[in-house]
């Protein structure tokens, strides 16, 4: 039952998500927040992911069902019914979470909490999905606004640093979908959701997955000029390198294989980026950097 609820409130990607929210408070000058509140702020963001991610499986259970990578979803083997009381709980979690949110931080976080919700739930998986090459493009402003969210509750201003965070959460999620979208050439196409390699072939989807990745990388040094330091510099420099370098191995072979690769290239260059923030932050203000 645990494994089957990880898998329908996408707990795994909403870690993630999370983490970019507690990246955008760190990056942020401005209020400098009990520990309990910053573990409270991860949460309402995981909780506010949660329920978008239920509610995106609830929804697409006719095309998990057609998908080797989802068949087993819970929602397609019955293991859960799918009955409207999980529209209505996944509801009270989005609710409870931007409640919380406005709460104990203000009202534009609580904005940017529901509005990654949102574009995940309503503008991608509802309107753009099934019927836009361009679906995980405006879906990754679900991520940038995890990251708004996080930057909001230390000073509703945002700061320029968390803006350029932002936007390289925009820029990383096409790369990376797409090229699970390779791997998963095949179901896309029986379930006939136009992700860009079923629209244009692997190969082109692979060039155009490079020059995305050049732009992401370009963007992910650009907080260093805005009050990042070095130790963010060299991991942005890092990850960026070695994502690009799996972006041109996958130009030169645009296989499955390559793809998967280039794949977890992408959650290793992200990761290293807001590992990077986050301890970039918390040394700058020990004194260290």
């Amino acid at each position: 039952m645990f494994s089957q609820l990880v898998n329908v409130f996408k707990l795994r990607i909403g870690a993630l998500i999370a983490i970019t929210a507690i990246a955008g408070y760190v990056v942020t000058p401005g209020a400098d927040l009990p520990a309990w509140q910053i573990v409270a702020l991860g949460l309402l963001v995981l909780m506010s992911s949660a329920s978008a991610g239920a509610f995106n499986q609830f929804v697409e259970r006719d095309l998990d069902a057609r998908m080797s990578r989802t068949c087993k979803r819970p929602f397609v083997t019955g293991a859960f019914t799918d009955n409207r009381l999980w529209l209505w709980g996944v509801s009270a979690m989005l609710l409870v979470s931007v409640v919380a949110a406005g709460w104990l931080f203000n009202l534009v976080a609580a904005f940017h909490i529901f509005m990654g919700a949102f574009t995940y739930a309503i503008v991608y998986t509802v309107w753009l999905k099934r019927c836009s090459v361009f679906n995980i493009v405006i879906g990754g402003l679900a991520g940038s606004f995890a990251v708004l969210g996080g930057a909001a509750a230390a000073d509703p201003g945002l700061s320029p640093a968390a803006i350029l965070l932002a936007t390289v959460l925009f820029l990383w999620t096409p790369p990376h979908f797409w090229s699970l979208a390779i791997v998963l050439h095949r179901d896309y196409a029986a379930a006939k959701v136009p992700m860009l390699p079923v629209v244009v072939g692997d190969a082109a989807a692979a060039r155009l997955i490079l020059v995305n990745t050049i732009i992401l990388v370009a963007a992910s040094i650009t907080p260093f000029f805005y009050g990042l330091g070095w130790v963010y510099l060299s991991c942005a420099v890092v990850g960026g390198g070695y994502f690009i370098l799996r972006n041109i191995e996958l130009v030169l072979q645009p296989t499955k294989e390559k793809a998967r690769v280039n794949f977890f290239a992408s959650i290793i260059q992200l990761s290293l980026v807001l590992v990077g923030a986050i301890i970039d932050v918390q040394l700058a203000g020990w004194g260290g950097v």
